[in-house]
């Protein structure tokens, strides 16, 4: 062997990656968190975290003790549990979920069966995005969506379609419009799911009016000619409601159960850190979700899982989403107040009843980007936001709009928020 031919075996070789992960980059948000985080001198109302200060200590130290104390209890907990999740909890859940929406449990796949328990929604997500989409197929989103679930579809390779949202929610003449025009082209073989946020939109903060969750599943079951298109209700905030009456999910007006799925977590009523959501599947769907998901972890936390179930049946958990409405209420009031005393005439806001966002809309011409004049004066100022642009995705339909922003209320005492919208303003003001 020469020389030459051991210099090119002792030679770093270059880490060949799957198509998938070159497809998935870092997300947008994740240094903007990390600043956040690591920043105790800024004031963050970008970051969508709960309030440290309200994470329920009591009622989980409560929970905890009466499962310790019961040592064939604990061992059970402290076992593997089985995939599709504790099968006591899940039927409490699904009848929580049927008891919301006005139907008769164990009726129209409101079933233990239909029900799967995940390491946070967001793995629900996940898993879909894996056991339903292939490189090529169409997503159809709000516009503005969920930037998070924005990357796992990224990473999948679809192609992503977006509706305009008004006051009401998603457009569903647009919708139709939207539909109609894929079968026109013979794309619609390829959709496979419509994804929203039914209440509370992350970042926009807008519910889906009752009379649009009845249109758009009109729609889709019409559309449906093919193969069955998903709607995936990602209803992560429904808990969370500080004013209005509660409105039936999507979910409910499925009549077999086999068109929506519906995603709920209980990060963001309870606690981010035991990393537990659950999911209302059509039963084949289940099926294959737990199939997959055997694949990935053999199940979620069993521990976790057994905290809920305590958790639920004391009445702890229920108990400490009463007093976080009641946080967040103030929080959502003090921020409202201080936009509408601060800030410039020309920036109207959403108004949201409940979850933890407000978006706001800047004169046109006014980025608000991570590389924009207002979000570097932000930042000097000691205060961070959402850039709206993250919450686009590049669509043929519709143009990403450079001057929205996404503030969170989830985060800090209510001095915090006041000052942090008021340092805001001034940047607005002086950037106009």
């Amino acid at each position: 062997m020469d020389r030459s031919d051991e210099g090119e075996l002792m030679a770093p070789r270059r880490i060949r990656l799957s198509e998938r992960a070159v497809r998935t980059g870092e997300p947008a948000i994740s240094g903007m968190m990390a600043e956040a985080l690591g920043n105790p001198n800024l004031i963050s109302l970008a970051a969508g975290f709960v309030d440290y200060e309200t994470l329920p200590v009591q009622e989980t130290r409560e929970a905890v003790e009466e499962l310790l104390g019961d040592e064939e209890a604990a061992r059970a907990a402290l076992q593997y549990g089985i995939t599709k999740g504790l099968p006591s909890l899940r039927e409490r859940l699904a009848k929580r979920l049927a008891e919301a929406d006005a139907h008769p449990f164990g009726t129209a796949g409101y079933t233990p069966d239909n029900m799967v328990i995940g390491t946070g929604s967001q793995q629900l997500l996940y898993l879909l995005s894996e056991v339903l989409l292939d490189p090529g197929d169409i997503v159809l989103l709000g516009h503005p969506s969920y930037f998070v679930f924005m990357d796992a579809l990224r990473s999948s390779g679809v192609s992503c379609r977006t509706v305009p949202l008004d006051a009401d929610g998603m457009r569903t003449d647009l919708l139709g419009e939207l539909l109609e025009q894929l079968r026109k082209q013979d794309q619609l073989p390829r959709v496979r799911m419509i994804y929203l946020v039914s209440y509370f939109q992350n970042p926009t903060g807008i519910t889906l009016s009752e009379s649009r969750r009845k249109e758009i599943l009109e729609l889709v079951e019409a559309f449906s000619r093919q193969h069955r298109i998903h709607i995936v209700e990602d209803a992560a905030y429904r808990e969370l409601r500080y004013d209005g009456e509660d409105i039936a999910s999507i979910r409910a007006f499925d009549g077999d159960g086999q068109t929506v799925i519906h995603l709920r977590t209980f990060s963001k009523p309870f606690a981010p850190g035991l990393r537990t959501g659950y999911g209302l599947f059509p039963a084949e769907l289940a099926r294959q979700v737990e199939f997959l998901k055997g694949a990935h972890d053999f199940g979620s936390g069993n521990f976790a899982q057994h905290l809920f179930e305590i958790l639920l049946e004391k009445g702890l958990y229920d108990r400490h989403v009463k007093a976080l409405r009641e946080s967040y209420r103030t929080r959502r009031d003090v921020m409202l107040d201080a936009l509408d005393g601060g800030m410039p005439e020309g920036v109207p806001r959403t108004h949201p009843h409940g979850g933890l966002y407000v978006w706001l809309t800047l004169p046109e011409g006014m980025e608000t980007g991570p590389d924009s004049t207002l979000f570097k004066a932000a930042l000097e100022k000691g205060v961070m936001y959402v850039p709206g642009e993250f919450c686009f995705v590049a669509s043929p339909d519709c143009a990403i709009p450079r001057n929205c922003l996404r503030l969170s209320f989830g985060v800090g005492s209510v001095e915090k928020i006041a000052e942090g919208v008021e340092r805001l303003a001034q940047a607005v003001r002086e950037c106009l």
